[in-house]
């Protein structure tokens, strides 16, 4: 490599503390800056944290120029530190300009990334520039804890979709609701709808059927303490016969898009602004259709909730890569429709993780870890 620059793997044991600490700083981000990934950063010298940054909202500074700005602030020189950031430094102009090139004008002579950049029109561009600068860098370090942290962006940059989480709620013997004579209610925790909406704020878009739009009205929206400030999520209706009501939620209330898919045209021409329509020409609209779609208009994550039907078609085509199910300890009885987690396993997820949620059973699946 030109001028001294030289890139090799990173020992686990080098330096393991200062890249949790980044990927502990990249944390502070949740929620706010998508649809960018989460990024943290540390200055070091002779092992010691000299500056601390991450990547705290839409437009603002990346992890790396915060850090930097950080030791301005407190007059810590940055001249032959290393830097340990869990995503390789961007190399192009963006609403910043470069890291690579406010690492270069800091005198970083060491940087130490999580996870390469996947997306291909970056892809390697950051860790080319600092090594033709003579710059030593070094890769690989928690990689699998970084890529995880990021896992939405990672995988729209490897495959141009979304990745997708399941979300159900059952009662004790698998019902997901009370018999469509009865009015609907809700029989989860209150600590399970406040897990269930941390859920939808790091989503970048929300599906239903049709169904559950008729059923239930939902509005589809992101409410809950700590959540902070974002965009909402994009509310996506399968609906391929056109019948969601024109005065539901969804249609009628402004605070977040709703895209509705349908198989044919029709007349949109009474639909509010915040209202699109995506026409995908086959009677049975495919689940892959639908993603890819999706994925074409940057959409990183997808968070599916019902119902029974739209959960039955992601899993038969196994589009699943994650899934978190609610189990009440209340029975509601009757003869209303039934999940089964069979259906992830066939699908091929597996349990990874339980918790308890104010006495409600969280069930953890993903796909990530079934090979």
């Amino acid at each position: 490599m030109s001028r001294g620059g030289f890139s090799r793997p990173v020992a686990m044991e080098d330096g393991e503390a200062h890249m949790r600490r980044a990927i502990e700083l990249a944390e502070r981000g949740r929620h706010r800056v998508m649809p960018n990934p989460l990024v943290g950063c540390v200055l070091v010298r002779d092992d010691e944290v000299v500056a601390e940054g991450w990547h705290d909202h839409i437009g603002g500074l990346h992890a790396e120029q915060m850090a930097i700005a950080d030791a301005e602030s407190r007059g810590v020189p940055t001249q032959g530190t290393t830097a340990y950031v869990t995503l390789e430094p961007c190399n192009h102009f963006g609403r910043t300009p470069p890291c690579t090139e406010s690492l270069l004008w800091a005198g970083v002579s060491r940087v130490v990334i999580g996870a390469l950049d996947p997306n291909p029109t970056v892809r390697g561009g950051g860790s080319e520039a600092l090594l033709e600068a003579g710059v030593v860098v070094e890769s690989g370090l928690l990689e699998e804890d970084c890529e995880g942290q990021m896992a939405a962006f990672m995988h729209w940059c490897r495959h141009r979709r979304p990745l997708v989480t399941l979300k159900a709620s059952t009662d004790s013997e698998g019902r997901i609701d009370v018999p469509p004579t009865e009015p609907p209610r809700r029989f989860s925790s209150d600590r399970s709808l406040e897990l269930a909406h941390e859920i939808r704020a790091g989503s970048m878009a929300i599906l239903v059927g049709v169904g559950t739009v008729i059923r239930d009205d939902p509005s589809l929206t992101v409410r809950g303490p700590g959540i902070g400030p974002r965009d909402s999520p994009t509310r996506v209706v399968i609906d391929p016969d056109n019948r969601i009501p024109p005065h539901s939620k969804l249609m009628t209330q402004g605070d977040a898009p709703t895209l509705i898919v349908q198989s044919s045209e029709t007349d949109s021409s009474g639909d509010l602004h915040h209202v699109e329509r995506v026409v995908i020409p086959e009677r049975e609209i495919p689940v892959a259709r639908v993603l890819d779609m999706l994925g074409d208009r940057g959409v990183q994550s997808l968070l599916v909730e019902g119902g029974a039907d739209t959960w039955s078609r992601f899993l038969s085509e196994e589009a699943v890569d994650r899934a978190r199910i609610c189990i009440s300890p209340i029975d509601l009885g009757g003869s209303g429709p039934v999940f089964r987690s069979s259906s992830l396993r066939e699908s091929g997820l597996v349990l990874t993780s339980e918790e308890d949620c104010s006495g409600d059973r969280v069930e953890w699946w993903s796909k990530e870890h079934s090979e």
